[in-house]
């Protein structure tokens, strides 16, 4: 799923230090920062910019989540993209979750010929066969009237106590209502490096496919990104 570094918090901490047998008080919630960069942005298989900024900030309280995101395109050719999101995780047995939301996508400078604004509410089942990972989750873009139903499978390889290799594979099918449909496929690994309990960076390579008569279907990439969780 597509998730802009607009949102920033500000935490202003006032009292005496705590005494020895104090413990500081959990927080209620927790801000990630993301400043990836990739060369290329591709969605769902498609192509839609070139080299670009994506930064993100997701804010999780519990089980509810809200963030927004952003793909900046270096080259101006290509359109910006914002998009806000919300959702919450409901927990289930054996460690699965189901995960509800609603996904708003927003391009600022697109000038006719298309939608400025849709809107895309999602359910997902999250969880884990063994070692392997599960994400298969259902979409519906009520304004442009997709049903996309997608599957990505997880497995991570420790390294070490600061790093790991994590694989992941998608298929996902992308019905509109009225015309064609199409299949769309990727393969993807990620190696964080833990610089902190906070800071992380993460290098990562990326290839994508569909099978959309006239647009090119094969795409290679790589990201570089620095996350902290506040």
């Amino acid at each position: 799923m597509k998730k802009t570094a607009l949102l920033l918090a500000a935490l202003l901490t006032t009292g005496a230090s705590l005494s020895a047998d104090q413990a500081a008080p959990a927080s209620s919630y927790t801000i990630t920062a993301d400043f990836p960069y990739t060369t290329k942005y591709c969605f769902r298989g498609i192509k839609y910019a070139e080299d670009s900024f994506q930064p993100s900030v997701k804010v999780t309280s519990g089980d509810f989540y809200a963030g927004v995101w952003m793909n900046a395109p270096v080259d101006k050719g290509f359109e910006l993209e914002i998009d806000y999101y919300a959702g919450y995780g409901f927990k289930l047995q054996d460690g699965w979750n189901l995960d509800t939301g609603l996904t708003l996508y927003t391009y600022p400078g697109l000038n006719g010929g298309g939608d400025k604004v849709t809107w895309e509410p999602y359910l997902g089942l999250n969880g884990s066969f063994g070692a392997v990972t599960s994400a298969t989750y259902a979409y519906y873009d009520f304004t442009l009237d997709v049903f996309t139903l997608q599957e990505t499978l997880g497995y991570s390889i420790p390294i070490d106590d600061k790093t790991s290799m994590n694989w992941s594979a998608t298929v996902g099918r992308a019905e509109p209502d009225a015309g064609s449909g199409y299949t769309y496929y990727g393969l993807g690994v990620a190696v964080p490096y833990k610089v902190s309990d906070k800071a992380t960076v993460t290098v990562g390579a990326q290839f994508a496919s569909h099978n959309v008569s006239g647009l090119e279907d094969n795409h290679f990439w790589g990201t570089l990104g620095f996350t902290y969780v506040f």
